[in-house]
């Protein structure tokens, strides 16, 4: 297993731990030996191990609830010292099909009483060296070993995180 799948399923564990219905939350990935060179105090609190290949996650502010997602990210830039970031959020799935359906006004509230949606939590990670991980827990079916996990399940938000640390 890799640093990368290794926090995001830590941190994937960490927010079904906390429970569904959750803000966004965004994490700024950090070497732990930088963190531990230049922050010694703050990696003491926060119990970060100088391990060679170690990899902290530091949860950033809130993050801003009236603006789309991708719209937030693409105002977002990282320093050099961050070495990748992960995004945690929930979504609304539904069925194929559904899309057709979608009414104009108000579709998010269409789509939160759809009868076939699944609620969906993404845990989506990605590295200035271009990796990238992702982990989806559908809340239909809410356990540790049903959890979906790669590379590619949400590509079009490992695309948007991505471009927040060029």
């Amino acid at each position: 297993m890799t640093r990368l799948e290794e926090v995001v399923r830590d941190l994937e564990r960490h927010a079904a731990v906390a429970g569904w219905d959750a803000p966004p939350r965004l994490y700024a990935l950090v070497e732990a030996p930088e963190l531990n060179r230049t922050e010694p105090e703050l990696a003491r609190q926060l119990g970060v191990p100088d391990e060679p290949d170690g990899i902290a996650a530091l949860e950033q502010p809130d993050l801003p609830l009236d603006r789309p997602m991708e719209d937030v990210l693409h105002g977002i830039e990282w320093p050099e010292q961050v070495a990748g970031c992960v995004l945690i959020l929930e979504r609304i799935l539904l069925p194929e099909g559904a899309e057709d359906e979608v009414p104009d006004d108000d579709p998010v509230a269409w789509a939160a009483k759809h009868p076939g949606r699944e609620d969906v939590r993404l845990v989506v990670g990605v590295l200035r060296d271009g990796s990238r991980h992702s982990a989806m827990r559908l809340r239909g079916h809410d356990s540790d070993d049903e959890v979906l996990t790669g590379p590619e399940l949400a590509p079009g938000l490992a695309d948007t995180l991505a471009s927040t640390l060029t």
